[in-house]
Formats: C-alpha cells, structure tokens, sequence
C-alpha cells in the first residue's frame, strides 16, 4: 500500500498524528471511512427525521407527539467494504400503540437494522473466501488489516455465520415450488474439491428459467456426478414440492442427469451442452487438429439454421471421419440432442447451447485442486455454495427476449428459430369460423 506521509509539523497541524502512525494506515483510507462514516450518520438522521415528521400530527391528550427523537443509542462498529465505521444511530420514542395486538411500536432502520453487523457486500464475500478454503481462523487476520477491524470476524462468528447458512440453505431446499414455472433448466455437476469430507461427491446444481425469462437456483444438493440416482433424488424432491416439467433441460452428455429426467420428466426434451462436447471432440484428436476441428465445429453450433448446421455435420464427418471415428461419433451419436436449440426461439440460442450460467458461477472455485486441511462437513460446503450462488443470482441476467419463454411454455411453434402458426390453430379469420 502507498502511504501518504506529511511532514510532522503539517501533521501536528493537521490533526492526522494517529491516522498515520500505523504501518498499514493512510490518509486515503482514513478520508473513506470518515466520509463513509458521515454519510451514513446524515442518512440515519435523515430517516428518522422523515419518520418523526411522518407522524407528527398524532398527539397524546395533552397534545404532546406521540413519536419523537430520543437520544442516540451505544455505538457499533459496522463492518463494510470501505472498512469498519462506527455507527452511532439516532434513537426513535415512539409511543404508538398497535390497536390488534395492544403492543409498543417500534421504529425499524431501513438503512440499518439492528442486528447488521456487516453490510451486504461483505457478506457476500465471506462464503466465497470459505469456498476457497480460508479457514474460519483465519478470516480476522486475513481481512481485518484490509477493512480497518477485526470486529465480526472471529472464529466463533464466522462460525455462527455457518450455521445460519445452512439453516438457510434447508430452507431453501424444502420451499414450495408450485408458484414458479422453470421453462428451461441447466443441470451440472461441480466438483469444488474444497470442504467436502469425500473428494468424489460434487454439487449437483438445477438453475432454471422462468416465465417471466428471469434465471434463479432451483436445486442444490450432493451427490455424485455421473450417478443417474443422485440426480433421480433431485428431480424427484424437485417435483414432490410442485416442479412442473421444464420444456427444455441443458447439461453435460456424460451426467447421470439424462437417465433420472427421462424418468422423472419424461416429456422433457433434452439440449447437450456444446462447451463440454466440443472438449470432449477435441480430447479424441492430436493437437494438430484442434485449431482446424474447432473452426468445424463452430460451423454447427453457430449456424443460422438447423439446415446449414447439417451440412457442417457432413463437412466435419468427411474431414474427419476417415481418420478420427470416435471424433466423428461423439457429434453424430448424439445429433438430435445437440441440434434441438435450433426449435427454440433464436434469441435464446445463445442462452441454450451451454451450461455456461452455472459455469460462470463456480469459474472461481472449481478448478481449485488442494483441499484446505481440516475439511469441514459436506452441510457446510453445500451452504457455502448457496450462498455463492444467491450472492450471484442477484447479478444474473435475464434471458434475451425474455416474453418469449412464456410463448414456449404454451406450445408455440418455433422453425429455425422463427415464431410460427400452431398447426391446430387457424390462421385466418375465415378459418376461425370455420372452426367456431
């Protein structure tokens, strides 16, 4: 870190002495967190002034306010992003009485409840660093040099903070899943190789789409990757809580995934994702190949239509086929899997081809190869993968064209990724009275 240091006359001056006196201090840190310090303090005074004015017409029957400010309460250090900053929030008398319950009202701070202890963004940082093996021990030196405090930080609260996320991570996977219809799901398998009592047991993640085209989480449990039953377990949990049959399902060929859908969700048609199959062509070819095979293979995923993307699967067959077979099979034997985004709309081809949402979400931890010692529990790693991915699903994007997933939901008929007429449908007005 580079230090601002005055001369010790201009800091006798200044007032900065012990800012400066630490090895890890500087003035820049020191102007953020006052700064930040001062804003949140005006916002606080701010929202209870607002509130006080709220209700000041509401008087006793000696017509004194019902709701006025009293004081301030103890201090409190928070624990944010620009580092620890001292609260001393306004305090509320709020003499109200709720009429139903015959209760006090209270005053609630929006801006800063009464148990926050650490701002959001620092939240979501600390099931990641868990993720990447910080040891609950470690988390006060390794961050409290960088946010100023160690406070919230100690093992024992780290460990309270595990235990809420797990609890929360429960809630999740017994919550009602009947008021959400997921139209399109990815599925894969995760291996984090971090804080798993057993290195072959993954994260079996289900994100979907929904109607409205916004992506969320819709399953997160262990297993094991390859195994049809630990994804059947899933996908049954999933529909006993009121999962309807997603009309598309994106994942790896060599998941265990494609074996319990067909059971679970039969009706389900089924996209391989091209990331891992291109790979997977790629591992059955010398190197020599790669570059020239890959340009290939984009021909067929990146085709504008199911048409041209058939004669790329030629082309590739005749390039390759007479001397890399196995290459060859791994398109071919799986065609109709691999093509089946191109009956979808075009604007989520680009959404349908990979697994890359789930992919994207884990690009930070799966490829982390040393397990931290002193592993914790398997209910400990998949609540810290929850918590990743919630952190996460706040940032995701919504689909392309988003109010066309409903459209797919109801049937609609795509060709080359073009909206047309339903053939059980008329289509003129004559037809209609036909039918009518």
């Amino acid at each position: 870190m580079l230090n601002v240091v005055p001369d010790s006359a201009a800091r006798e001056d200044s007032g900065v002495e012990a800012a400066l006196t630490g090895p890890a201090s500087s003035v820049i840190d020191e102007i953020v967190r006052e700064g930040a310090q001062q804003m949140l303090a005006a916002a606080l005074r701010a929202e209870v002034a607002a509130y006080c004015a709220q209700f000041a017409d509401e008087r006793d029957e000696d017509g004194h306010r019902l709701v006025v400010r009293n004081g301030y309460h103890e201090p409190r250090d928070v624990t944010t992003a620009a580092g620890a900053v001292e609260v001393v929030a306004p305090r509320v008398n709020d003499k109200r009485v709720d009429p139903e319950t015959g209760d006090r009202r209270r005053f609630s701070s929006a801006i800063l409840p009464p148990w926050v202890r650490k701002t959001p963004q620092v939240e979501q940082v600390l099931p990641l660093l868990y993720l990447h093996g910080l040891s609950s021990q470690d988390f006060g030196p390794a961050l409290g040099q960088f946010l100023g405090s160690t406070k919230g930080l100690s093992a024992a609260t780290i460990t309270k903070l595990t235990e809420t996320w797990q609890a929360e991570q429960k809630a999740f996977s017994a919550h009602d899943l009947s008021g959400v219809d997921y139209v399109y799901v990815w599925a894969d398998g995760i291996h984090v190789n971090v804080r798993l009592e057993e290195t072959k047991l993954c994260l079996l993640v289900l994100i979907g789409v929904r109607a409205d085209g916004r992506k969320e989480l819709v399953a997160l449990t262990d297993g094991y990757r390859e195994a049809t039953e630990s994804w059947a377990d899933l996908l049954r949990d999933a529909k006993r809580r009121g999962m309807r049959a997603p009309v598309l399902a994106i994942g790896d060929g060599a998941l265990g995934f494609w074996g319990a859908l067909r059971e679970v969700f039969p009706q389900t048609r089924e996209q391989r994702c091209w990331f891992h199959k291109i790979s997977n062509v790629l591992a059955a070819l010398p190197k020599s190949a790669h570059p020239g095979a890959k340009k290939a293979l984009a021909e067929i995923w990146n085709a504008e239509d199911k048409r041209h993307a058939l004669d790329a699967v030629k082309a590739f067959k005749a390039a390759y086929g007479a001397k890399y077979l196995k290459a060859v099979a791994k398109i071919t034997d799986d065609l109709d899997q691999l093509l089946a985004f191109y009956d979808f709309p075009a604007e989520h081809w680009v959404h349908l081809r990979t697994t890359n949402p789930i992919e994207s979400t884990f690009a930070t931890v799966r490829n982390r190869s040393k397990i931290t010692k002193g592993p914790g529990s398997r209910a400990q790693g998949i609540a810290m993968a929850y918590k990743l991915i919630e952190a996460a699903q706040s940032r995701w994007r919504a689909v392309n064209a988003p109010h066309l997933v409903a459209l797919v939901r109801a049937g609609a008929k795509f060709e080359n990724g073009q909206l047309v007429e339903r053939p059980d449908e008329p289509t003129t007005d004559e037809d209609r009275k036909e039918a009518a």
